[in-house]
């Protein structure tokens, strides 16, 4: 990796490191809290990265301990699905590898578009990825997420090079339903669409309309993305276990959990001598290419019947006037839990109808994964930088089905 000099200090390749070891078993470093403004951030940051400065944790969280390891660069704060607070440890070393990989994945480093909050996962590495090319990153404008400012945002870019930016499915929905949006997003040479199942039909939609969508696949333990349209990124490793979970390998691994080697020990396994993340996710093989099936606490048991809800999305997703989809399950006293689909319509063409959803579901793959109700929302409760809250969504379900029995 060439040297290069931004944000005040020279980026260079990073030291040795020993994965697997917590922190606590290697020299001290500072971690201080960083406002998760870009403009403060990113200059923290490339210090971080390259050690001449303390590690950084992003965000308005409030205080955390004051040491980490000494490769330890960042210190990404998540609720993980229990809702239970814990912060990820993300060594230089990995954040680069990470970066690293995308860049050779896509083609080269070049300019990136900031869409995301820097508090998560894919906000941070669209800074890594510009302090490591030597580029500033563009940002759009604070605030609710608009068509307008993302253009302008586009509108401001360098005109030279390759142009990247990294986005979640519901944005990307609502840039697709704008022709200015939708033309500024083919400028770019990738999109990284990620953070949450993207519905089949969007990304066909997208790639209808001319632009480079590339889905990514990972968690904040990950540094992000590392398996990009089902295929893992360099020197990244995916194997399943006995159960179908997916289990991840490869210099990108996060060191662990501040303060929580309970968790360490739970997350962290050894396989054949190599150490992976056990991931809460289910998965599959098809030719090659690596299908994400949802989390296995996701799966809904409805008359004896495991009903994982990401396949049941993807077939109400492709229906006409379907925008997006969270498939929940609630409490019913003859199924166990009754498969309901939330659907948000799509402006200008019907929501489909109960007896339309279930027909098609039957269909594909059979009668139990058949939703037995419809909820017809405005839009879907979204946590993070704009995953679906399940939770809320099941919550939203049972409110409404309470209010209009069937």
């Amino acid at each position: 990796m060439n040297r290069a000099t931004l944000y005040g200090v020279t980026v260079c390749p990073p030291g040795r490191h020993a994965p697997g070891r917590t922190y606590a078993e290697r020299v001290i470093r500072p971690l201080r809290d960083v406002p998760a403004r870009p403009d403060l951030l990113l200059p923290a940051l490339a210090a971080a990265l390259t050690g001449a400065g303390p590690a950084v944790a992003p965000g308005p969280a409030g205080p955390v301990p004051g040491d980490v390891g000494d490769d330890v660069a960042a210190v990404v704060r998540t609720s993980g699905s229990t809702g239970e607070p814990r912060g990820v440890l993300l060594s230089a070393t990995a954040l680069r590898a990470s970066a690293a990989a995308t860049h050779d994945r896509l083609g080269g480093p070049g300019h990136w578009l900031l869409a995301l909050p820097t508090d998560h996962v894919a906000g941070l590495q669209v800074l890594v990825r510009s302090v490591l090319a030597g580029t500033a990153p563009t940002v759009v404008a604070p605030g609710p997420f608009r068509a307008a400012t993302f253009v302008a945002a586009v509108g401001a870019m360098p005109a030279d090079g390759p142009r990247y930016t990294s986005l979640v499915p519901t944005q990307l929905v609502r840039l697709l339903a704008d022709d200015a949006a939708t033309d500024a997003l083919r400028s770019f040479g990738s999109v990284l669409l990620g953070g949450a199942a993207s519905a089949p039909d969007l990304l066909a939609r997208a790639r209808d309309a001319g632009v480079e969508v590339v889905t990514t696949y990972g968690m904040t333990e990950t540094c992000g993305g590392c398996v990009y349209d089902g295929t893992p990124l360099h020197g990244v490793s995916v194997r399943l276990d006995d159960e179908g979970r997916i289990l991840l390998a490869g210099p990108v691994l996060a060191d662990g959990y501040l303060g929580r080697p309970d968790l360490d020990a739970d997350a962290f396994v050894q396989v054949d001598g190599v150490r992976y993340l056990r991931t809460s996710d289910l998965g599959s093989w098809s030719d090659g290419v690596l299908r994400v099936l949802g989390r296995a606490d996701d799966v809904l048991l409805s008359g004896g019947a495991n009903v994982p809800p990401g396949p049941v999305e993807a077939v109400v997703a492709a229906l006409p006037g379907v925008a997006e989809v969270c498939v929940v399950g609630v409490p019913d006293a003859e199924w166990g839990q009754a498969v309901v689909a939330v659907v948000v319509g799509r402006a200008g063409t019907p929501a489909p109808t109960l007896h339309e959803v279930r027909a098609a579901v039957t269909d594909r793959l059979g009668a139990a994964h058949a939703p037995r109700h419809l909820v017809v929302t405005d839009s879907l409760p979204v946590r993070g930088p704009g995953k679906i809250d399940r939770r809320a969504a099941t919550q939203l379900a049972t409110r409404h089905l309470e209010r209009n029995p069937t």
